[in-house]
């Protein structure tokens, strides 16, 4: 037994019941036709009703009317107002607590949403907003948006990005600075987008320079863009003191890794009485110092460390690792594998040697003869495991020396953050406003990432933001119309108890 709506040639639909018999369809009631739509909907409850009348022997449960136009909403309606609601509900609320909403521009809290559930080009972004917020806006728009954005909002952002990252932290005394490239599609330079040593491997391509300053955990701080060929060690002195000058920040203790690592830098450090720590390269010390090193550090054993004194007060911390000196020796051995297959193929000769990586091992014979050095590679095992760190704090122990520089990787983090998740390159802009722009955005949404992080372990939620992120994503509100009510509900599709938790979080 079923239900037909036949439409009839004066426009009107009839709603009949009818049963299938021996392959042939059999009416057994008419009742009734119409063009109104509500009509034939209420036609199509009454006949429901009618069913178990025609047919009492059969068993049905209970279906209320309500429940009778849901189902015929899910199932019949050719443009179903269905909303992907989670990223707002969760993400917008971050957006919130932040502080972010003080920007009173709608765009750009859904192009910071966008940026962190669907990383893509400005252009698929319009196409994302209308899918899954019904906001339909052109990408002229978006453009008008991002050249206002530097000069009217982007200081402020980035108070408010401070402000929070300060009330998280309670006091913020070490900060943690790394820099890295971003490339763009494209073969031109200019002012800013310049060609020079790419930590993605894009040579070829264009980049600028970021140069991000975090506190602990990885909370940001503040930012800045420079041209593509800048040497990473003149940027650390001039961000650490706007961000005093701006914020009236008393000197923090400076954490960075050896790229920044140079006479000019340990000088001016200490000539304006910054406490910091930096990854020392032990291998590049004098050949006096470098056998004092080796010849203190033959009894280390696993997380064993000792201290030298330096000129100018200086102190360097050697640490031994047992789990760096299994990873030095597997990368040695992988390298030392790649150079053989190249000597035997007869591929590596005297302009493709240099000495950066495993190319140090080789030796050049008679100016044709490529041989590995085998005395190059024992000296090299020597230095398994150990790590050195530089610094000028008086009161820290070896042992908080090395604790507070290993939390320098939670920098490399927000990095990975920005580049794989938020996917911050390539990028696509041509105009510095608009570079500086994107750049600002991303900042926003690693801040919301990270608020998102800390909200989670607060709630004891065993999830990281990435799969909170995606399963936001699957949190729809479905919006239909009760008849006999005469009104619209707002309800959830079916939501699983991790998903509850996220929206009570």
């Amino acid at each position: 037994m079923f239900i037909r709506k036949k439409r009839n040639k004066s426009g009107s639909v009839s709603i009949q019941i009818l049963k299938k018999e021996k392959g042939k369809n059999i009416l057994l009631a008419t009742i009734g036709c119409s063009k109104n739509k509500n009509e034939i909907n209420k036609l199509e409850i009454e006949a429901k009703n009618r069913m178990i009348d025609l047919n009492p022997q059969q068993t049905l449960s209970f279906i209320s009317e309500e429940e009778l136009i849901i189902e015929k909403f899910l199932k019949e309606s050719h443009n179903p107002e269905v909303k992907n609601i989670g990223p707002e509900l969760i993400l917008g609320k971050i957006f919130n607590t932040i502080g972010l909403n003080e920007i009173k521009e709608e765009l750009f809290k859904y192009i910071i949403l966008a940026r962190l559930t669907y990383p893509v080009s400005k252009l698929k972004t319009t196409e994302y907003l209308l899918q899954h917020y019904n906001i339909n806006i052109e990408i002229s728009s978006i453009y008008r948006f991002l050249d206002k954005f530097h000069k009217k909002y982007k200081s402020k952002v980035e108070d408010i990005v401070y402000q929070h990252s300060k009330k998280v932290l309670g006091k913020i005394n070490i900060v943690f600075y790394d820099m890295t490239t971003l490339y763009f599609e494209t073969e031109d330079e200019d002012d800013l987008r310049k060609i020079g040593f790419s930590k993605d491997g894009k040579f070829q391509c264009p980049q600028v320079m970021l140069g991000l300053l975090v506190g602990e955990n990885g909370y940001p701080i503040a930012y800045d863009i420079y041209e593509g060929n800048t040497f990473e060690g003149h940027t650390i002195i001039p961000i650490i003191q706007q961000v005093q000058k701006r914020y009236n920040l008393p000197n923090p203790t400076v954490i960075a890794d050896s790229g920044l690592l140079s006479k000019n830098n340990l000088e001016n450090l200490s000539e304006l009485k910054y406490k910091f720590i930096l990854g020392a390269r032990i291998k590049n010390e004098k050949e006096c110092l470098k056998k004092e090193i080796l010849e203190k550090s033959k009894d280390l054993k696993d997380k064993e460390s000792f201290i030298l004194t330096k000129e100018k007060k200086l102190r360097l911390i050697i640490s031994y690792s047992e789990k760096r000196a299994k990873k030095d020796k597997h990368n040695r051995e992988k390298g030392l594998i790649r150079l053989k297959q190249r000597i035997k193929s007869g591929k590596m000769t005297k302009e493709n040697i240099n000495n950066r990586g495993y190319n140090k091992f080789l030796t050049i014979n008679n100016e044709i003869h490529v041989s590995l050095n085998e005395s190059k590679i024992k000296e090299d095992e020597k230095w398994d495991g150990l790590k050195g760190y530089i610094t000028n704090h008086k009161t820290f122990t070896a042992e908080e020396v090395i604790a507070n520089y290993n939390h320098l990787w939670k920098i490399e983090k927000a990095f990975r953050i920005s580049k794989s998740d938020l996917r911050i390159r390539p990028i696509f802009h041509r105009k510095k406003d608009r570079i500086e722009a994107h750049i600002c955005i991303a900042f926003c949404a690693y801040a919301i990432y990270k608020e998102l992080e800390r909200q989670l372990e607060i709630n004891k939620i065993d999830i990281s933001p990435a799969k909170a992120i995606e399963l936001s994503k699957t949190i729809f509100q479905i919006k239909f119309f009760l008849i006999e009510q005469q009104k619209y509900v707002n309800t959830f599709n079916k939501l699983s108890d991790l998903q509850e938790k996220l929206l009570k979080m």
